[in-house]
């Protein structure tokens, strides 16, 4: 069996180096924040690009506590693509903010910048951007817009570690990006993490403030309302094993991609991701309009496959009042999305496979 993400394989792929790491923390007395997380913050703001990085608990959490640090609050609404994973919109519910869901591009599946221009309204505080599966939002357009009406920008790279459009990592782009560590991100490690990236020092500061009960220096005092979302020191540790391999194993996903554009057969209904040298390749998702039934059909050949997303946001009920207008772009892909192995670890033979079950399928 081709499992779709299998991110055990990858901690076993480098498990010498990351039982060290790990046994480096466990041996020392800082668990939480401490010099294992301010190591990676260090080495992940070059890698990303930035002036500062900011460990966090999470993906959704780095989105939030991003928003929060830009003034983002009650009475504010905030552009969201609809086709995106929950943790996204949620992050704004959590602002005490109201998503606007927008449409994407049917080409990109990253937010339609005439979509997002149409819902911005007298309440429009911010855009969130969402770089679906490592492939880049149109964020020059997007930032253009931004600046025209005022608004704050969070871009998403919980999919786009390592990415980057016209020369400039993704991320870079807004005022801040958040980034998730979840195991099958494309820098991934044993459990939940995150991070916020930014240029702008002040906003760091905020954020680490925020991020750690409010606290503003060594005295402990909650100078603001904040949160507990710290990243800890052994999923720090952990990341910064994987990071000095980021860039290899978004090389090794673009030749698998290459891989599958090579060995595909042009079947009818069949279309493949969109073809663009900055992409990661956080997944390879094809659309067919028997997705189901072609998904059952690559199980029996021993070939795992996943949905990424369905149904559409605007399709979950508490999202119900967030919907921009009708998303027609984004109910038919959530209706014929399928995402096929595209992680190095265990997509080695999975391009020539998946070709093969698809030349016995029948639509």
């Amino acid at each position: 069996m081709i499992p779709q993400a299998a991110p055990a394989r990858r901690i076993a792929r480098f498990r010498a180096e990351i039982d060290a790491a790990v046994a480096s923390v466990l041996g020392g007395d800082s668990y939480i924040l401490g010099e294992a997380v301010e190591s990676f913050e260090r080495a992940f703001a070059e890698e990303a690009g930035a002036a500062h990085c900011v460990g966090v608990a999470s993906g959704t959490d780095a989105i939030a506590l991003g928003l929060r640090a830009l003034g983002i609050g009650p009475g504010d609404e905030v552009i969201v693509p609809a086709m995106t994973f929950v943790g996204t919109a949620q992050a704004v519910l959590h602002c005490g903010a109201l998503p606007r869901l927008v449409d994407v591009d049917p080409a990109t599946r990253c937010i339609d910048v005439a979509a997002a221009a149409a819902a911005v309204g007298p309440h429009t505080a911010a855009i969130v951007p969402v770089h679906l599966f490592g492939h880049p939002a149109p964020m020059p357009a997007l930032m253009e817009l931004a600046g025209r009406h005022g608004l704050a920008v969070v871009e998403d790279c919980a999919q786009s570690h390592g990415a980057s459009l016209d020369g400039r990592p993704l991320g870079g782009f807004g005022h801040a990006a958040a980034y998730s560590f979840y195991p099958t991100k494309n820098l991934g490690c044993v459990g939940d993490g995150g991070a916020v990236a930014t240029n702008d020092a002040r906003l760091a500061a905020r954020l680490r403030a925020l991020r750690n009960y409010g606290f503003d220096g060594p005295e402990r005092i909650s100078r603001v309302c904040g949160f507990n979302s710290r990243l800890d020191a052994i999923q720090a540790a952990i990341l910064s094993v994987l990071l000095p391999h980021l860039r290899a194993g978004n090389a090794e996903r673009l030749e698998i991609a290459a891989r599958y554009r090579a060995a595909l057969p042009a079947a009818a209904g069949l279309a493949l991701p969109p073809d663009h040298g900055a992409c990661v390749y956080h997944q390879f998702a094809i659309t067919h309009p028997e997705r189901d039934r072609l998904a059952a059909h690559l199980a029996a050949a021993g070939i795992g496959t996943a949905v990424h997303y369905t149904p559409g946001l605007h399709r979950h009920p508490v999202f119900a009042e967030a919907a921009s207008g009708p998303l027609p772009v984004t109910d038919a892909l959530a209706d014929t999305l399928l995402s096929l192995p595209i992680q190095p670890e265990i997509a080695a033979e999975a391009p020539e496979a998946v070709a093969a079950a698809l030349g016995t399928f029948s639509a």
